[in-house]
């Protein structure tokens, strides 16, 4: 198993569908994921693996639904605590801290913006037990219309360091713990329907990011942006068959200098 994540650090992701069997086609297909069995008695959850290592899982709705879509979890030692600085930060705890079994503690939360993600104190369950390589979770970034209320509650409740990018075009900036950025944070523009919500944007790894993007259309899926190579790898962003947002990732093709970052934290 993985080492127990710093505080903060994105260290697992699930999604919902209303299409369990569906979701599992369409995303083993496209990243080569295989699935444990379907567990009842939590409501649904099926973790997937890549190579025999857990990165991703996926569950049905659960009572009253949810739309189809996927959620990051931040690691956090202490859940209790963490949902106390949420909601001192003027977020909304949705999810108490709930106990999982022996797999650990779980809190599911909003930020004042209305971006919904979880926290997770690991017990057994530690997170990805594998990150970057093809197949596995890559980066995430809150995609948010209210950028300000985004960059004072994340620091304020995991501590993160805040650098924006000195881009007047883009409103982007990189929550980071010490040197290492662990998170980033986009202003949703006008180009997003207004019917959209806020929401976490996960990247998945892939060997050639124009390849999958065409495989992941062939599968249902839709594209929404790209692909586009910056300084960091070439991504693309879409829109899987059941309306859950997601981008492809290749970071070994890149182009272009790394933007300049001011500090802001």
């Amino acid at each position: 198993m993985p080492a127990e994540a710093t505080k903060g650090t994105p260290c697992w992701a699930d999604a919902t569908f209303p299409d369990l069997e569906g979701a599992k086609r369409f995303y083993g297909e496209l990243l080569g994921w295989t699935f444990g069995e379907t567990q009842a008695e939590y409501g649904g959850y099926t973790q997937a693996y890549l190579g025999g290592k857990a990165v991703a899982a996926l569950m049905p709705p659960g009572p009253g639904g949810m739309p189809p879509g996927w959620c990051l979890y931040l690691a956090s030692p202490d859940a209790a605590a963490t949902a106390s600085k949420i909601r001192e930060n003027g977020g909304t705890v949705l999810v108490e801290p709930m106990r999982v079994g022996a797999f650990g503690t779980m809190v599911l939360a909003r930020d004042p913006g209305g971006v919904t993600f979880g926290v997770w104190q690991p017990g057994e369950h530690k997170g990805f037990e594998a990150r970057t390589v093809p197949g596995s979770y890559n980066w995430a970034e809150i995609f948010t219309r209210e950028p300000g209320k985004a960059d004072a509650f994340f620091p304020a409740v995991f501590g993160y360091g805040v650098k924006r990018m000195a881009d007047d075009a883009v409103d982007f900036t990189l929550y980071d713990l010490g040197a290492d950025p662990v998170l980033g944070r986009m202003k949703m523009t006008d180009d997003f329907p207004p019917e959209m919500p806020p929401y976490v944007n996960l990247y998945f790894s892939v060997a050639d990011c124009d390849a999958a993007v065409e495989k992941a259309k062939a599968l249902g899926a839709t594209l929404r942006f790209g692909p586009m190579t910056i300084p960091f790898g070439r991504f693309a962003a879409l829109t899987d068959p059941q309306g859950a947002p997601f981008s492809l990732f290749d970071n070994t093709t890149t182009a272009g200098e790394p933007p300049r970052l001011e500090d802001v934290s």
